[in-house]
């Protein structure tokens, strides 16, 4: 599939939104790609998780991991499809960790899986877990990077790499400066 028909799908499902928000980031933006949405129709959870995972079949992961919550239904499907042990990391006071018992292994292969990349900071967060936990990452997959090419990771692959303005505070446009911003992302939680 091309960037337009995932596109076409976000827009279908109303997955796709257009106002003023204030991404988990802090960047203020007029569109926002709420996953959850469009995932939430099995047909596209799983066409967006099987094509991620025959990208990465051959990666020779033992885990997939992913930042919750955004990353968490993508991350499960994707970890399904390659008949992998699946895991989330969570942030507590304000630190990504691991919890519920998971464990990363020494030397343990690991396939991280994201919804949107805007900074990658998530990412960037469970890069360095993994990190310190002495595994090793094998790629990093994502449905959706807006980062204007911006943020890239070893062997990365997203299925919508786009140019979607963010703005600093101090930089948005008046005429979005005229709708009130909302925070529709999970960095709350």
């Amino acid at each position: 599939m091309d960037r337009k028909s995932y596109l076409e799908i976000f827009r279908k499902t109303g997955a796709l939104l257009e106002g003023h928000f204030i991404l988990t980031s802090g960047l203020h933006s007029a569109t926002y790609f709420q996953c959850a949405k469009v995932l939430q129709y099995p047909q596209y959870l799983k066409l967006f998780s099987r094509t991620l995972a025959d990208i990465f079949k051959t990666s020779q992961a033992d885990v997939v991991i992913s930042p919750a919550v955004g990353g968490i239904v993508i991350g499960t499907a994707v970890g399904l499809e390659l008949g992998l042990r699946t895991i989330f990391t969570e942030r507590i006071a304000g630190k990504m960790n691991l919890r519920r018992g998971f464990e990363l292994k020494q030397g343990e292969r690991v396939l991280i899986i994201e919804d949107v990349i805007t900074t990658g900071g998530s990412v960037k967060e469970v890069v360095n877990l993994v990190n310190s936990q002495g595994a090793e990452i094998t790629g990093v997959g994502v449905i959706v990077n807006r980062s204007n090419g911006n943020v890239t990771f070893n062997n990365q692959y997203s299925l919508v790499s786009l140019e979607v303005v963010s703005y600093a505070e101090n930089e948005i446009p008046d005429e979005l400066k005229k709708i009130p911003g909302i925070k529709p992302g999970s960095r709350s939680i």
